[in-house]
């Protein structure tokens, strides 16, 4: 399919849908985020690796001399960073650490309107992990490698891919991200709204419990889930995400609602507040794999099909109140 020049994008999308193998992801990733033409032409990947170059030097290099704000920024991502990803210790080579401040901090220069907002951070490094994977013998996840030991013009191109490809992703849910969120706010509504209709009896359990669904659905929106997921898991969970039209702001919510609903036994037996959120918002999936995600996404479908005409539930709905922090 990708030795076709232009691709066909309609059939990427449905074969990437259940699951790009990996040594075709970082290619697919790319065109599927609109990043890379269908026609395959890596001179545009050359000229955007050359224009993020460019960013670098313009704002990076330059930080000391931005404003009081820039430097807020700065300041804010440097302690995000090192907190990404515990599990994997690439991202706790200061490296690494480095190459994701500068993303952060440039995309959020360019894009004042939102500027960095915890849980941006977590949104790079699936990409990170994907195109290393070009670069890396054996699962990058679990491999241990030095980065340092790679080519410095591989390092910048994975940066700029990965910088490129998260703006991507980012320019189609950037109003979680603006003042006050009100993608998130939106979207936790639209959750709750929808579980009344896939199981009622599970949303009145909780709901009876005091919990509210911001405790516990504002992360899920936030990150996308990569606080609940093995990163392993997250990076499969995209392939159905870059494949679906507005997978991370439309169909991410039928997912939510189908990993409340996998846990409905679970949660059925928990009978009080603390009980409920301590689980929820630790929910076992360590172990999770290819096979886990495929079962997710195909009840989140199901559920898309059953639910995304309805004419009122999942529409502009909001709560009020300030958010979690």
């Amino acid at each position: 399919m990708l030795s076709h020049s232009p691709v066909h994008l309609g059939e990427l999308e449905a074969a990437s849908w259940s699951g790009v193998p990996r040594v075709y992801r970082s290619r697919v990733w790319k065109i599927l985020c609109g990043y890379l033409p269908a026609g395959g032409s890596d001179e545009v990947l050359q000229r955007k690796r050359e224009e993020y170059r460019g960013y670098v030097n313009q704002y990076f290099d330059n930080k000391e001399e931005g404003d009081k704000g820039d430097k807020d920024t700065f300041r804010q991502i440097a302690i995000d960073v090192p907190r990404m990803s515990p599990l994997v210790g690439l991202f706790q080579q200061r490296l690494v650490q480095q190459m994701v401040e500068r993303i952060l901090y440039i995309w959020a220069i360019r894009h004042p309107a939102s500027g960095y907002v915890q849980g941006i951070n977590d949104l790079v490094t699936p990409f990170l992990m994907v195109f290393l994977q070009d670069h890396v013998p054996g699962d990058v996840t679990r491999v241990a490698f030095e980065f340092s030991e790679l080519e410095e013009q591989v390092r910048e191109d994975v940066e700029a891919d990965s910088f490129w490809c998260m703006t991507k992703v980012l320019d189609g849910i950037q109003d979680n991200y603006t003042f006050a969120q009100p993608g998130i706010q939106t979207k936790i509504r639209q959750l709750e709204e929808l579980q009344k209709r896939v199981d009622l009896t599970l949303h009145t359990h909780i709901v009876a419990r005091d919990v509210q669904y911001l405790q516990f659905s504002f992360r899920w929106m936030n990150n996308l889930l990569l606080r609940e997921l093995p990163l392993t898991a997250t990076i499969r969970l995209w392939d159905t995400y870059l494949a679906e039209p507005d997978g991370f702001s439309k169909f991410h919510l039928y997912v939510c609602a189908a990993f409340l609903k996998r846990w409905k036994l679970e949660l059925e037996q928990k009978k009080d507040f603390q009980g409920i959120l301590l689980f929820i918002q630790n929910v076992p999936t360590a172990k999770w794999n290819d096979k886990d995600i495929s079962l997710l996404v195909a009840d989140a479908y199901q559920l898309k099909y059953m639910f995304a005409d309805a004419p009122s539930h999942l529409t502009e709905c909001r709560i009020t109140g300030p958010l979690m922090s």
